[in-house]
């Protein structure tokens, strides 16, 4: 069996995640519930008057990754489990 390691990546993965992504395009289409002209960021589309929303694969290209968005907090100021906080207990009516 030829199987990556865990927490290993290919390398076309890492070629492809190391390069600064592009900003955003704004592209419109029409909404393929009710037809009305909505705009979107890079082909992904979520309708305000009919709540249809397409799928995320639909886009034109890949979604930025956690650590690649610019305003991701530092970790030391995250919330939750992964932060080291334990969860309260207690709290309730």
């Amino acid at each position: 069996m030829n199987r990556t390691p865990r927490g290993a990546h290919r390398p076309e993965e890492r070629a492809e995640s190391t390069a600064p992504l592009p900003p955003p395009e704004i592209t419109e289409a029409e909404c393929r519930r009710c037809g009305t002209l909505i705009a979107g960021l890079d082909g992904r589309y979520a309708c305000g008057v009919c709540g249809w929303v397409n799928d995320h694969s639909e886009g034109h290209r890949r979604l930025p990754r956690a650590d690649e968005d610019p305003d991701r907090p530092p970790r030391s100021r995250r919330r939750g489990p992964e932060a080291g906080r334990a969860p309260e207990a207690g709290r309730g009516a």
